[in-house]
Parts: structure tokens; C-alpha cells; sequence
């Protein structure tokens, strides 16, 4: 059990007994002492000791004991070796001032048993630019890949469920490319599939009925951004926020370009949408191929991901429940769905072939016999 009291930056294990102290029921505990200096301890534990306990329920069979600036790991050997790992990691995390919470712990933990050899406090503290105090950063592994192809490749695509950050963090690496001056507009687009035909419905001009739609890109400049600057930038045409139908005609040269809920183009409206790649001009498209709601034919995401899967400088990132940065309920809900689309997709598969058996038996039993087609009187 949790212990609590303070402190890591040097790691070593308590001394071993001899071989003769030595039982079959012990040989296989460990104990190991982390001792923590040059970080304040409240930021190491979290509020109500929060974060050392996440440290245990990611490895229920190790007691964690703090006392001072020392933490003591107790359990199996492999158990503590990982736990150990783990501290060592938010040790860092601490060192370095990245702001990490009781998920941030939950995250690392995963990653750290998924590949031993990346860094959690490596990922978690690449910040992509700063805002009133506030870092944006990747979270997950899968983010940091994500955000890494966004710096390798010219198009990217950032593919998977809602709350995994595909649409925030291209924004974030948008607004970082204006700001180093890498690109001299930002142009956020997407497709408002909703509106349809009942666009006339709705009060005001054209653009004050299409807005509803976009908001979700304005509320994230605006989180970005200085509020109070937002508006110039949007005057002067260096951000640009428009439906995917103004895009068709243009080419677009030196601009960072982001297409958010791309799952809801159409096959043409991707073909047309990526060929207004100019110059110096960088495309991040974002989508979820779950949550099409298109109301007939198929979605351009879910085609491009075929079509496009062998083409140079173009990248698809797909991320998944584990990259979820919502609550953690919304990763649960996530796996949920997912299992029961394939338990539907397995048991329509089954129908079919059933189905398939049974007009195959029909056709069987309803062929005429073949006919003897000998003359009368025929003798071999």
C-alpha cells in the first residue's frame, strides 16, 4: 500500500540479502530506494498524493512508500524494475517543469510497456508553442508520432477517433509555421456536410449560416492565439476559415492548410481538395472514417487511405483509444464501439456466407436431371 512522504534523480537498490537468508518464498522480492533531489515534492506526489498513487494502479503488485525525499519500491523484481522506470521518468518530468497530471502518469506507464525503449518525459515535453502560460504538447505516443510526420512530410493525414487531438495539434503546428514565418497564411477548412440544402433555413447571410460549423476552428485559434489579434489576422487573410466548396479553383501557395472531419468529403471532394497544393504549402487532413455522415455514397478519407498509401512525402497517422486526451471515459466509449462494429461487421460476414450456402443448396435442388438424350432403340 501507498505510504505517503516525498522525493528521485539517482536510483539504487537496497542491498540484497545473502544466499543463506535467502527463502523460496522471497527470492523473487525486491526493494528498491529512490532518492529525489532538486524537486519539490508537491509537484512529484500531486495533489493528494494523486500521482504517486497512479504510480501504483499501473503496478498493483508493487507497494510504494515515501518518506522525505525517498521513494521505496517493494514487489517482484521485473514489477519493480518497471515501476523504477516509471518514477525515474515523472522524475524528469518534474525537473524539466512540464505540467503532468494523474493521466499524464496513466499515459506514460503504457508507453513504457508498449516500447521500453521510448521516453515518456521525451514525448510529453516537446512543446509545440506557448500560449498566456499554456503549453501545447503532444500527450501520447501515437501524438508525438503525429506530430513528428507533420515536420517530415509535405501532406499528413491524422486519422482516428474523437479526442485524440488530430485537429488540435495540426492547428498547433499551423500556428507555430506562422509564427516562424515558414508559411505566410493559415487556411482551416472543412466540410459542412450538415447544412446541405437547409442552409437557407437558417437566419442571416450565407456566411452567418455556414459559421455554426466552423466555430469548433475558430475556438481553437482563439485558445491559441491572443484573442484580441485573432480578429486582425482574419481581416488581413493570414487565417482563413472556410467551408471545403470555397477551396475548389484555388492554389494555394505558401500556406499551412488544415481539413478538419475530412471523413465527410466525398471521393471528388478530396481529389479536388489536395490538388490545390502550391508552393511551399504544407497539408494536414484530419478525419474520423467511424463517424461518416455523409448522407449517400462513400467517404473520401476512407478511399485516399487506398489510393494514396504508396505515395512519397504523404503520411498517414493513425491514432487510436490509447491517444485519447479526454476523459477517460471517452476511451473506453471508443473501444466499446469499436468492438461492437466488429462484432456487427463479423456477424453480417456469417449471415452472408450462410445466405450464400443456402441459394447455392436452392439451385442445387431445383437443376433438372439431365436428360437421356440416346435414340430409342439405341444398343452399345
Amino acid at each position: 500500500m501507498f505510504t505517503p512522504t516525498f522525493s528521485v534523480g539517482h536510483s539504487r537498490k537496497a542491498p540484497l540479502p545473502s544466499s543463506n537468508e535467502i527463502t523460496p518464498s522471497d527470492d523473487a522480492i525486491e526493494s528498491v530506494l529512490v532518492e529525489v533531489d532538486g524537486v519539490a515534492m508537491v509537484r512529484l506526489l500531486g495533489p493528494q498524493d494523486r500521482l504517486i498513487k497512479a504510480v501504483e494502479r499501473a503496478h498493483p503488485t508493487v507497494d510504494v512508500a515515501v518518506r522525505g525525499n525517498q521513494i521505496r519500491l517493494s514487489g517482484t523484481a521485473d514489477a519493480v524494475a518497471a515501476a523504477e522506470r516509471l518514477v525515474d521518468e515523472l522524475v524528469t518530468m518534474a525537473r524539466g517543469e512540464v505540467d503532468f497530471d494523474d493521466a499524464a502518469v496513466t499515459t506514460s506507464a503504457r508507453m513504457l510497456k508498449s516500447d521500453p525503449g521510448v521516453s515518456p518525459a521525451e514525448v510529453l515535453s516537446q512543446a509545440i508553442l506557448t500560449s498566456r502560460g499554456k503549453s501545447i504538447r503532444p500527450k501520447t505516443l501515437g501524438q508525438k508520432l503525429y506530430v513528428d510526420a507533420i515536420d517530415e512530410n509535405t501532406i499528413v493525414f491524422g486519422i482516428g477517433p474523437a479526442g485524440t487531438g488530430k485537429t488540435y495539434l495540426a492547428m498547433a503546428k499551423a500556428v507555430q509555421a506562422l509564427q516562424r514565418k515558414e508559411v505566410e497564411r493559415i487556411i482551416l477548412t472543412r466540410p459542412a456536410v450538415e447544412a446541405g440544402e437547409r442552409l437557407g433555413y437558417l437566419p442571416g447571410t450565407l456566411t452567418d449560416k455556414i459559421d455554426p460549423y466552423l466555430r469548433p476552428l475558430y475556438d481553437a485559434l482563439n485558445e491559441m492565439m491572443d484573442p484580441e489579434v485573432v480578429p486582425k489576422l482574419l481581416a488581413a487573410g493570414t487565417i482563413e476559415v472556410a467551408p471545403l466548396a470555397y477551396m475548389r479553383g484555388r492554389t494555394l501557395n505558401n500556406s499551412f492548410i488544415v481539413l478538419d472531419e475530412a471523413q465527410n468529403t466525398t471521393p471528388e471532394q478530396m481529389k479536388m481538395f489536395l490538388t490545390r497544393l502550391g508552393h511551399g504549402s504544407r497539408i494536414v487532413v484530419t478525419g474520423d472514417v467511424t463517424q461518416v455522415d455523409l448522407p449517400t455514397g462513400s467517404s473520401g478519407l476512407q478511399l485516399v487511405t487506398r489510393v494514396l498509401a504508396e505515395v512519397d512525402d504523404i503520411h498517414f497517422a493513425r491514432l487510436s483509444s490509447d491517444d485519447v486526451v479526454r476523459h477517460t471515459l471517452v476511451g473506453r466509449i471508443v473501444d466499446a464501439y469499436t468492438k461492437f462494429d466488429a462484432e456487427k461487421q463479423a456477424a453480417a460476414y456469417q449471415r452472408e456466407q450462410v445466405d450464400a450456402a443456402n441459394r447455392a443448396d436452392r439451385r442445387a435442388a431445383n437443376r433438372p436431371e439431365p436428360q437421356d438424350r440416346r435414340p430409342k432403340g439405341w444398343r452399345r
